[in-house]
């Protein structure tokens, strides 16, 4: 193909953004269509990557979390030459339009040419959280609630108990539209110092649907447990898909699933 021929031939040129240290990786091909389809994406393995240097296929590697509810992902690209580059999901979706990039501005440096894209490349890497200031708080008259402690979440995976609260819709903002997800309570991981989460939720994912859960179900699982708060549902016209309460952690790609 011509596009990979130039690309390969031009591939120096491109300015690679590592991950920074250690990233997710996808645990199967069940994880990996789930997170594709999180970020918008379709169910392809190979993406194409296009700069003003080159155009050439890439695949997903991985992803990194970030965000102070962790909510947020950037995806780690292989290249053909074996580098590994950070890109916003949405910029990668955009990225796949037959129409990206036509648009070139030329602008004269030191004697040379240089085409940029009108794209923003910054956007390749999702920014980093800056710290902002927060404003002094009026005086309030309410005593001040205490804080739960924080838990110390294990980073391998892991077995739980739980119960089944209820089935809601949440906002995708990757694909602008609702995802149906599974809240669970009672949520306990099964540890020689067993840990009590309280509130957790996960994608209602086919496997989970197979075994047609219902509110007050109980289940043991493996799986791993991430910070990651529940996006309320948008334009939710059934109320009972909306949930009145805020969850934090989300339970990834459960496993070895048991009715109790």
């Amino acid at each position: 193909m011509a596009n990979s021929a130039a690309g390969s031939n031009q591939s120096h040129l491109t300015q690679y953004i590592p991950p920074k240290g250690v990233y997710e990786h996808f645990e199967d091909e069940a994880h990996y269509l789930e997170k594709v389809k999180e970020w918008g994406l379709s169910t392809k393995k190979e993406f194409w990557y296009k700069d003003r240097n080159q155009h050439c296929l890439v695949r997903i590697k991985g992803y990194e979390i970030f965000g102070e509810t962790a909510e947020f992902n950037t995806l780690v690209v292989e290249f053909q030459d074996g580098n590994l580059s950070c890109i916003h999901p949405a910029y990668l979706k955009e990225m796949q339009s037959s129409s990206f990039g036509k648009e070139i501005i030329v602008q004269p440096s030191t004697g040379e040419s240089e085409a940029v894209e009108t794209q923003v490349v910054n956007t390749q890497a999702a920014p980093a959280a800056e710290k902002v200031k927060p404003d002094k708080p009026a005086r309030k008259t309410k005593e001040k609630k205490e804080k739960a402690p924080k838990l110390v979440l294990p980073e391998e995976k892991v077995h739980f108990i739980a119960k089944v609260k209820q089935f809601a819709l949440s906002w995708n903002h990757f694909n602008e539209d609702n995802d149906e997800v599974v809240v669970f309570e009672d949520v306990r991981i099964e540890s020689d110092e067993p840990i009590e989460v309280g509130l957790a939720w996960g994608s209602h994912s086919k496997t989970l649907k197979k075994l047609e859960l219902e509110p007050g179900q109980e289940l043991e699982f493996d799986g791993k447990i991430v910070k990651k708060s529940l996006p309320k549902g948008k334009d939710v016209e059934d109320e009972t898909m909306l949930l009145d309460v805020s969850v934090a952690y989300k339970i990834n790609n459960p496993s070895k699933i048991v009715k109790k």
